[in-house]
């Protein structure tokens, strides 16, 4: 924590500023584990003092599960405790969907100004700094998918990307995009999705912390937006069993000074050494990231073949089937070369997801790690056929290691391979994807025990939570929660 002379003067002339603009109260807001954000208010008055002092919270919120009901875990859990909640005031934004409020996100210490273990957004923070210590600058930016619906249902008729939808909501979407002009948030672009009343919006890429504290930005202000029209946003992973959920794809570059490592090289499709060898410990990683970026049971609900959500362990040039799909851009745009992530979805802490992944690619730079073979087409149709020629130079090893084996090997493991050949299918539940996090010694090693234990202990509760239910009882138990 803070206490200098300047952080407060900072956070006087920041509250002097919310006065001015008529703002009473400050929303702070952390992600829990189990992806669903939470908050402490105060009055705008209170602002510097609570910069330099923070506010109260108890530590038990780590291992709250997604219906509120409590979970432990070996370092986290029970009614002893308290913490400091300290705003970033760098990223205090007042919110233009919400009159006479603003927002701030929050980093945790414990009552003596420590770093607090299990703050996952400090651990995003953790993860930014270990890249660059290895000369590597991170940009990233999440996809955010939801469903607006009136009163539990969808009037809506318009067709899946279609104008129509756009029409039929047309002052709605119109203030999504005003909304978040207003917060100083750049929208690369908003359209309608495949789902009954699904929409995604997609916002510029910021730093590894920048990236998540936008997603929950966003998010609350599609949530403010939708409310002031009497509709209600669902984020859940699933809104309807069998249907096409909502994703939460993270899309990622590396650069190093200036320059973008994801193009430019001697490696598949121009990546350089680098860039492989960080999309190649991602991509070993996919089993136990899942845990991660795949958090709940309601998850593997969305993960299904041919429905785009990326549910074999494989990597492709713009293949929507493939976990990890890669984007070379217009050889114009430099900007434009990037990796996505299509397995993760809207459950997900975003700070869990950006440091995570981190971790993983920089084990798989650490390793030397080259991508196996690229993959065209849909995996559940084709079998995986290898694109030819995609594993040029360097990228043409069959395994991530020495070896050639054509098994990811970064120390987290591999998922199990489908009958006959073709890559192998993701995890197809919570508890496949936390026995893969659970021996993952690269993701406990950079989370820590106190937040790795918090999390597996909120993973295996879930499954517990949800074990015998219903697809559809899932989906409604979850849909609206995040």
């Amino acid at each position: 924590m803070q206490h200098s002379d300047e952080t407060q003067r900072a956070a006087r002339r920041e509250a002097a500023r919310l006065d001015a603009e008529s703002v009473r109260g400050v929303a702070l807001t952390w992600v829990d584990n189990a992806g669903l954000t939470r908050v402490k208010a105060i009055p705008t008055g209170r602002l510097a003092h609570v910069a330099g002092r923070g506010v109260g919270m108890s530590p038990v919120f780590d291992v709250y599960l997604v219906d509120d009901s409590i979970t432990t875990s070996p370092h986290v859990g029970g009614p002893d405790g308290d913490l400091r909640l300290v705003p970033d005031l760098e990223r205090l934004t007042v919110l233009a969907a919400q009159p006479g409020w603003a927002w701030a996100p929050v980093d945790r210490y414990d009552q003596e100004g420590r770093p607090y273990a299990a703050c996952q957004r400090l651990f995003a923070r953790r993860m930014a700094r270990r890249a660059a210590d290895r000369g590597i600058e991170l940009r990233m930016g999440f996809e955010t998918e939801w469903v607006v619906q009136r009163d539990g249902t969808c009037p809506w008729t318009g067709p899946a990307y279609g104008m129509a939808r756009v029409v039929e909501l047309s002052d709605y979407v119109d203030e999504v995009l005003g909304a978040l002009g207003a917060q100083g948030v750049e929208v690369l672009q908003i359209h309608p999705e495949y789902a009954a009343g699904q929409f995604e919006v997609s916002v510029a890429p910021a730093d590894p912390v920048g990236a998540a504290d936008l997603a929950v930005l966003v998010r609350e202000t599609v949530r403010a937006v939708s409310l002031r029209h009497g509709l209600t946003a669902l984020f859940g992973p699933v809104v309807e069993a069998g249907g096409v959920g909502n994703g939460g794809h993270l899309h990622l570059s590396l650069w190093r000074e200036g320059r973008n490592l994801c193009r430019g090289g001697d490696g598949p499709f121009g990546m350089t050494g680098d860039s492989e060898s960080f999309l190649a410990g991602v991509l070993g990683a996919l089993p136990a990231l899942l845990a991660i970026g795949a958090p709940t049971p309601a998850s593997y609900l969305r993960l299904e073949p041919s429905r785009w959500a990326g549910v074999f362990q494989c990597w492709g040039l713009e293949n929507r089937e493939a976990a990890l799909r890669f984007i070379t851009g217009a050889p114009d745009d430099p900007d434009g070369a990037n990796a996505e992530v299509k397995c993760f979805d809207a459950a997900a802490n975003p700070y869990l997801v950006t440091g995570a992944v981190i971790a993983a690619g920089l084990a798989g730079l650490e390793a030397g790690a080259r991508l196996p073979a690229p993959v065209q087409g849909d995996p559940a149709v084709t079998g995986g056929a290898a694109v030819p020629g995609g594993a040029t130079g360097a990228g043409a090893a069959g395994g991530e290691a020495t070896g050639g084996t054509g098994e990811p090997r970064t120390g987290t493991g591999t998922a199990r391979r489908e009958a006959g050949t073709g890559p192998a299918r993701l995890p197809r539940s919570l508890p496949e994807a936390l026995e893969h996090f659970e021996s993952s010694e690269v993701l406990r090693e950079a989370l820590g025990d106190a937040l790795f234990e918090a999390i597996a202990a909120v993973r295996r509760a879930e499954s517990e939570l949800f074990a015998g239910r219903a697809p559809q009882q899932i989906a409604d138990a979850t849909r609206g929660r995040y």
